[in-house]
C-alpha cells in the first residue's frame, strides 16, 4: 500500500478579513485595508508592507499607513465565507482540524490513488477555494502538521510549499527561531542574547543545555521541534478549547465601575455559550490591550484557575473580578483600549464532581431561567442594572494570542 511521504496540508487564507472585504467590494482590491478602527483586527497585505499588524492601536496604523482605508468588522460576511471553505475542506478529504476560522490541517495521506500527490491536492484545493469562495489561500505540505504550518508560514501570501520528506531539517533548519511554535517575543530576546537565531543552532544543542536555559518544559518542546519531532495526527471533529468574547472600548477613560459592568456583560454572554455547548469551564483568562506612549499599545493577559470546573456566571464572574481588580493600577496608569474574556480548561458539564455541601437553591438554577428567556425573546432581554447608561464598547472578534 502507497503511504505518502507528505501526508498533511496546512491550509490558511491569506489576511482573512481583509480579504473578505476586498472580494466584496472591488474598490479596495489592490489597495491597503484596515478592519476595526480603535484596535487593527485585520489588516491587508498592502497594509502590512507599511507595518500595520493585527492587534495595534487604530491611531499608529493611521501613522504607518495614512492612506488606508479602514473598514468596520462584518462577522456575518467572515463566519459565511469561513463555512464555504471548510466545506471545500471537507469534500477534498474527510480528515480536517479546524484550528480557527480561516485554518485547518488536513490529512491526505490516504488519497493518492484516487486523487493524486499531496502537491496536487494542494494546488486543487487553492483553485477551488478562489474559485468558489473568491479568496485567496496559503497551503504548506509535510510530514508533520509543525513542519506544514511552518512551510505555510514561509509561503504567504497566497502560495504553496511542499517540503519533502528527505529535505526537512534543510528547510527547517535555516529558518530563525521565531517560526518555532512557543518562541515569542520573551523567549526569542532570551535565545538572541545567547547567540541563537537559527532553528539549526537550537537543534545543535542537547536538551538538557536547552532545559538550563529555558525551563523544562520550554527547553524540551523546542528541542523536539527542531528535530522535527512531531507525531500529533490530524484530529477530526476536536472541541474547542477555549470560549471567549471582547469588547474595543475606543480610547475615552474607563471608570472601574464601568469596566466592571463591561466585564459582567461579558461574563454573562461566554457563560451561557458555555451551558448552550454542555461544557464547563476551569480557568478564567483576562485578557487586555493597554495604551503606552506615542499611541503604542501592549497586551497583557491574567488567569485564574478553579479548584472545580463550573459553568456557574456568578462563580466565574467572581473570578474574572479578582483578576480586573488586581489590573485596574495598571488601567489606570495606562489607559485601556480593549477588554476580553476567556474560559479555558473545557469539559463536559455533566462530568462535573459535585461538591458538599450542597446549596438549598439549585445549582444554576438562575443561570437556567435567564438562559431560556434570552433563548426566547433575544439575547438583550435581560440585562444587568450596571450596564443600563452605560457604553459597552463594540463586540469584536477575539485577537490572536
Amino acid at each position: 500500500m502507497f503511504v505518502s511521504s507528505t501526508p498533511i496540508l496546512h491550509a490558511d487564507l491569506d489576511a482573512f478579513y481583509a480579504s473578505v472585504e476586498q472580494r466584496d467590494d472591488p474598490r479596495l482590491r489592490g489597495r491597503p485595508v484596515i478592519v476595526g478602527g480603535g484596535v487593527v483586527l485585520a489588516a491587508s497585505y498592502e497594509a502590512k508592507a507599511f507595518g500595520v499588524r493585527t492587534a495595534m492601536g487604530g491611531r499608529r496604523a493611521a501613522r504607518l499607513c495614512p492612506q488606508a482605508i479602514v473598514v468596520p468588522p462584518r462577522m456575518s460576511a467572515y463566519s459565511a465565507a469561513s463555512k464555504a471553505v471548510f466545506e471545500v475542506f471537507r469534500t477534498t478529504t474527510p480528515l480536517v482540524e479546524g484550528l480557527s476560522i480561516d485554518e485547518a490541517f488536513l490529512d491526505v495521506g490516504g488519497l493518492h490513488r484516487i486523487a493524486g500527490p499531496p502537491e496536487t491536492i494542494a494546488a486543487r484545493l487553492r483553485a477551488r477555494v478562489l474559485a468558489e469562495v473568491g479568496l485567496p489561500i496559503t497551503v504548506g505540505v509535510a510530514r508533520t502538521k509543525f513542519l506544514a504550518k511552518v512551510a505555510s508560514g514561509v509561503a504567504k501570501p497566497d502560495g504553496l510549499l511542499v517540503v519533502p520528506a528527505d529535505g526537512e531539517l534543510e528547510f527547517l533548519h535555516p529558518l530563525p527561531v521565531e517560526r518555532l511554535w512557543g518562541v515569542g517575543t520573551v523567549t526569542a530576546a532570551k535565545l538572541h542574547a545567547l547567540g541563537i537565531s537559527t532553528v539549526g543552532e537550537i537543534a545543535a544543542l542537547g536538551p538538557d543545555a536547552l532545559v538550563a536555559m529555558l525551563g523544562k518544559a520550554a527547553g524540551r518542546h523546542l528541542h523536539a521541534l527542531a528535530h522535527n519531532h512531531d507525531p500529533r495526527p490530524v484530529q477530526v471533529g476536536r472541541r474547542r478549547r477555549s470560549i471567549g468574547s471582547q469588547r474595543a472600548l475606543g480610547r475615552r477613560p474607563r471608570t472601574p465601575d464601568d469596566l466592571d459592568a463591561i466585564l459582567a456583560s461579558l461574563i454573562d454572554g461566554v457563560s451561557r455559550r458555555l451551558r448552550t455547548a454542555d461544557r464547563s469551564a476551569r480557568t478564567v483568562v483576562l485578557r487586555l490591550v493597554l495604551r503606552l506612549r506615542f499611541a503604542d499599545y501592549t497586551r497583557v493577559t491574567r488567569s485564574h484557575t478553579l479548584v472545580h470546573p463550573t459553568a456557574d456566571t456568578e462563580v466565574l464572574l467572581k473570578a474574572a473580578r479578582v483578576l480586573l481588580s488586581a489590573a485596574l493600577p495598571m488601567i489606570t496608569e495606562r489607559g485601556i483600549t480593549l477588554l476580553g474574556v476567556s474560559l479555558a480548561g473545557l469539559g463536559k458539564e455533566d462530568t462535573i464532581q459535585l461538591v458538599l455541601p450542597f446549596d438549598e437553591c439549585e445549582p444554576g438554577a438562575l443561570d437556567t431561567a435567564l438562559d431560556h428567556v434570552r433563548d426566547r425573546f433575544g439575547g438583550k432581554a435581560v440585562t444587568r442594572a450596571a450596564s443600563i447608561g452605560r457604553d459597552t464598547g463594540v463586540s469584536v472578534p477575539l485577537l490572536p494570542d
